[in-house]
């Protein structure tokens, strides 16, 4: 298990950076720039991955990061902060609340704690070996077993659609009890506390996915890449609630 220091240090920075975004979220004036992968950032983006950099160097200066905005920083540390300051920018910047701060510690490469903080609405899910808690009440993945029951949700129904799993995409949520976009970290965030079934998304980042890892398997959860590989460096997700659901939905998955 982590050392106290640690946790409490990541919650601190879920805090603060929670503060600098708060402000930005549904502003009239929010400026949106497009990046060269054709992704949108904001100034709560590179404001909040910035004030995290400078709390992570000022206390414990021999760890390194990786954030979405700033990229790597002595990422051969053994402890390494992964940070994505607003996972969600198109909901954020909408002035929707699905979106969230990921924050993640790797410990030698394998994450070994994840925050999930949803500033506006004031949940923040934090994930290690000790299990899953939301705004300190210890969290559960529901225990849905089979497709039929389950709610199943992505973040981008036609980016998933149009994707090389599109079709076997369709066909497994078609046997899904519903499917709905509450997507980005939100939607990790609702399997973690027993709201949802099913998360699954393609074309993901080590930011936008180190934090998952802690919060879903400290709730009791299954996440893994679309074959059912490990999470850890994969380009794609599926977290579910049960084994049982998840077996189901990786063998839809690869029909």
């Amino acid at each position: 298990m982590l050392s106290p220091p640690h946790r409490e240090f990541a919650i601190e920075l879920a805090r603060a950076s929670g503060d600098f975004i708060r402000p930005w979220f549904a502003r009239d004036d929010l400026a949106i720039e497009t990046k060269a992968d054709r992704t949108i950032v904001t100034a709560a983006d590179r404001g909040a991955e910035r004030l995290m950099r400078e709390m992570i160097t000022r206390r414990f200066p021999d760890h390194g990061i990786l954030g979405e905005e700033f990229g790597p920083e002595r990422t051969d540390a053994e402890f390494v902060w992964v940070l994505d300051p607003v996972d969600g920018t198109i909901s954020f910047a909408a002035g929707v609340p699905l979106f969230g701060t990921l924050i993640a510690l790797q410990q030698r490469g394998q994450p070994v704690l994840g925050i999930i903080h949803q500033p506006v609405l004031g949940e923040l899910v934090i994930g290690d070996d000790s299990g899953t808690f939301c705004n300190g009440r210890r969290v559960r993945c529901a225990t849905t077993a089979t497709l039929e029951d389950a709610l199943v949700m992505t973040t981008d129904i036609k980016a998933v659609a149009a994707g090389p799993d599109g079709a076997a995409f369709l066909s497994m949520v078609a046997r899904a009890r519903a499917l709905r976009a509450w997507g980005d970290c939100y939607g990790y965030l609702m399997v973690a506390t027993g709201r949802a079934d099913v998360m699954g998304d393609q074309a993901m980042h080590p930011w936008d996915i180190a934090a998952l890892i802690p919060v879903i398997r400290g709730a009791g959860g299954t996440i893994t890449d679309w074959q059912g590989r490990d999470p850890v460096g994969a380009t794609s997700i599926v977290a579910a609630a049960t084994a049982e659901l998840h077996g189901a939905v990786i063998a839809a998955l690869n029909a």
